[in-house]
C-alpha cells in the first residue's frame, strides 16, 4: 500500500472516530497528532482539515448528486468515505480523478459493505461529471 493509500485509510479513522463519538467532524485529529508516533503524514492532515474546512460543501454536492438518498441514511464508513473523495475531487489538483475515484473504492472495498465500491464509485463519477438537479440517482444504496 503507497504512502497515499495509507494516508487516505488514517484520514478515514480519524473522521470516522469523530462521527462514532459524536464529536465534530476531525476532532480527534489534535489528540492523534499528539499521541500518535510516528507522526501523522501530512497528506493526512491536509485530508482531515481539508474535509472539516470544506464540510458544507462537500455534504451538499453529495445530497445534491445522491438525490433520495439522505446523508444520514449512508453507512458511516461510506459517508467519510465519499467526503475524503470530494476533497480530492474538487480542492487536490495533484490527484487525478481516476485515482481518487480508484482509492475511494479500495477503502470501500476493504472496509463496508458488499454493495459499498459500486456505489461510492458511482456517486463520485457523478460528482466527478459535475452532477446536476436533473440526473437520476447514483445507483444503489449499500445497506438497504
Amino acid at each position: 500500500m503507497g504512502a497515499r493509500s495509507k494516508a487516505r485509510k488514517r484520514a478515514l479513522d480519524i473522521l470516522f472516530e469523530s462521527e462514532l463519538q459524536g464529536l465534530a467532524p476531525g476532532a480527534t485529529l489534535a489528540e492523534r497528532r499528539m499521541t500518535v508516533e510516528p507522526r501523522l503524514n501530512d497528506y493526512t492532515v491536509r485530508l482531515v482539515e481539508g474535509v472539516v474546512a470544506h464540510l458544507e460543501e462537500i455534504d451538499a454536492v453529495i445530497s445534491q448528486c445522491s438525490r433520495g438518498w439522505q446523508l444520514e441514511r449512508m453507512p458511516a464508513v461510506d459517508r467519510n468515505i465519499v467526503r475524503i473523495g470530494v476533497f480530492e475531487l474538487r480542492h487536490v489538483d495533484e490527484v487525478p480523478t481516476e485515482v481518487a475515484l480508484s482509492e475511494a473504492v479500495a477503502m470501500a472495498r476493504e472496509l463496508s459493505t458488499d454493495e459499498s465500491p459500486a456505489f461510492v464509485n458511482g456517486l463520485l463519477a457523478k460528482i466527478a461529471g459535475r452532477c446536476d438537479h436533473d440526473q437520476p440517482t447514483a445507483g444503489t444504496q449499500p445497506g438497504s
